[in-house]
């Protein structure tokens, strides 16, 4: 993102014939058993699929496929196990030693070793590679050497990576963090081949990893086909011919493709068919618990959200939003009214706190009224709430938001749902700050800690922070969370931080969500993990 090159993918000339041999579309889909190749929906990524420059959902879902690192989150737990690391040591949480299994290779056949980890971090956290994700890398020693706030790069590799053999290598962070290794299953930290640094345009356009599949080809727009890799030597392999992700814009036609039998699985059940779901799936219908959680996030780089009052404006605008309503009515229990700014699966002992918001997250009409007045109003008398209109049926619950915030001030003109085309769209927006209001800022946990909730988000200049806001009280306790060595006592500590974003009312938390996905008579063993994403790689064809 932040004005990343856009690339041409290798794919058939015109999208239309997609479907024919020659682009391993539809066509192969018919068959059944350990090759039967499985449908499902899909959105655009917003960028090319380089590890360090996704985070977003859908181009998640692919480097899922496609890559594994030195730590997999396991797909019914979230708990963070040992994938390519054989041994990840320390004795001080600051210094790692770092052993890779032997074996492993990338699907060109180049070995996994040391350097493919060093390589690519070095490369994520360089400021002149322009990466999404760099900001993961910024505990590492040197980091303010090759990512600088202001000014050029002033070293070409982070000091505090240090190969030192062809299956191990040492790290060294800037202060200690005791949870770090837990990071390592997030997708930037993706070993990559010396083919992404030897043709980057080549590797653009046709991604090589390590993982269970293998991009056979891709049509913006239309479809992306994945392919199981043989050579796949991990314990997690494809029992599937491989995964057609095909693009759709309405949500609504995915869900009448896969009752129609032209789909085996849509993920995100639009909240218009809730009501219908159970009876035309029945139990191949998926309701189960995520680490997700939607939020209203503010444009603070906007001098008219940027006021001395405007916790109080925020604060009143959380009060205004019937939650409990919202989620019985359209999202027929697949959404909770959130409590805090996690989400119910870290459970408490990981930082969930229900008490945390309080009464600026209940539904108090009078009081939000007489806070937003106290505040001077909302900016320019309205609120516009932006949102991508091409998935999730985001029109439903802004519409209700909305009606929650009017009827709540007594103003029919208090706010109005704005509309973005795609998803793509709608985040270079928001990557280029052209946000003038409120905006949808759904979170998919990228590791379960509640670290994860927090910092990216909130910390000054984050790598998520697509509002921009900043708050040294808040920068101040997330890094002593992070140098505790006690697990517990740094959950107190985030804790902690999450009471600035809540006296601040950084974001508005509107609601926790489980997810949904329903799936054919044509496949089995289907599941989400707890990131919500299906598990593609256990899908069978029957």
């Amino acid at each position: 993102m932040r004005g990343a090159t856009h690339v041409k993918w290798a794919a058939c000339a015109v999208a239309v014939v997609l479907a024919a041999a020659g682009c391993g579309g539809g066509s192969d889909s018919g068959g059944g058993g350990a090759d039967g190749i499985v449908s499902s929906s899909w959105g655009d990524p917003q960028n090319p699929l380089e590890p360090a420059n996704t985070n977003e959902v859908q181009g998640g879902k692919v480097l899922d496929m496609i890559f594994r690192g030195l730590k997999r989150y396991d797909p019914k737990t979230g708990e963070a196990e040992d994938m390519l690391a054989e041994s990840i040591e320390t004795t001080d949480s600051v210094n790692f030693t770092i052993t890779v299994k032997p074996g492993w290779k990338f699907s060109n056949g180049e070995a996994v070793t040391a350097r493919s980890f060093v390589d690519a971090w070095n490369y994520g956290a360089h400021l002149k590679n322009n990466q999404r994700n760099a900001y993961f890398f910024g505990y590492i020693d040197g980091y303010d050497k090759v990512h600088p706030e202001e000014g050029e790069a002033t070293a070409d590799t982070l000091s505090g990576l240090r190969v030192t053999g062809d299956r191990t290598f040492t790290v060294k962070l800037s202060q200690k963090f005791s949870t770090w290794p837990d990071t390592l299953g997030y997708a930037a930290f993706a070993p990559l081949p010396r083919a992404f640094f030897d043709d980057h345009d080549a590797w653009l356009a046709k991604p090589v990893g390590n993982g269970p599949y293998t991009v056979d080809s891709y049509a913006r727009g239309s479809q992306m086909s994945l392919r199981r890799w043989d050579g796949y030597m991990g314990p997690d392999k494809a029992q599937n011919g491989g995964i057609d992700l095909k693009v759709y814009t309405d949500n609504n036609t995915a869900y009448t493709d896969l009752i129609a039998g032209n789909l085996d699985l849509v993920d995100d059940v639009p909240a218009s068919q809730l009501k219908n779901v159970q009876a035309d799936l029945g139990d191949r219908y998926i309701n189960s618990p995520a680490g997700i959680i939607q939020t209203l996030a503010f444009p603070y780089y906007d001098d008219d959200w940027d006021t001395p009052d405007g916790a109080k404006l925020r604060t009143g605008l959380s009060m205004a939003i019937n939650r409990k309503q919202i989620t019985d009515t359209i999202f027929q229990q697949t959404r909770t009214p959130a409590k805090d700014w996690t989400s119910p699966v870290l459970g408490e002992e990981g930082g969930y706190d229900p008490p945390l918001c309080g009464t600026a997250c209940e539904f108090d009409p009078a009081r939000a009224k007489q806070l937003i007045a106290e505040a001077g109003g909302l900016p320019g008398g309205r609120i516009t709430i932006s949102y991508n209109a091409d998935t999730g049926s985001h029109k439903d619950w802004v519409d209700a938001v909305c009606n929650s915030i009017k009827n709540a001030l007594g103003n029919d003109r208090a706010c109005v749902g704005n509309p973005i085309g795609t998803f793509a769209d709608f985040r270079n927006q928001i990557t280029q700050s052209k946000m003038s209001g409120p905006f949808r800022a759904g979170w998919q946990m990228d590791y379960p800690l509640i670290q994860n909730f927090l910092q990216p988000l909130y910390y000054t200049n984050a790598s998520s922070n697509d509002g921009k806001w900043s708050n040294k009280k808040f920068d101040d306790l997330i890094d002593r969370a992070n140098a505790q060595t006690d697990p517990a006592q740094a959950v107190e500590t985030f804790k902690e931080a999450e009471k600035v974003v809540r006296d601040e009312m950084a974001a508005i938390p509107l609601w926790y969500q489980n997810g949904s996905a329903g799936y054919s008579e044509r496949v089995s063993n289907v599941a989400l993990n707890p990131f919500s994403v299906p598990v593609y790689d256990q899908i069978t064809v029957n």
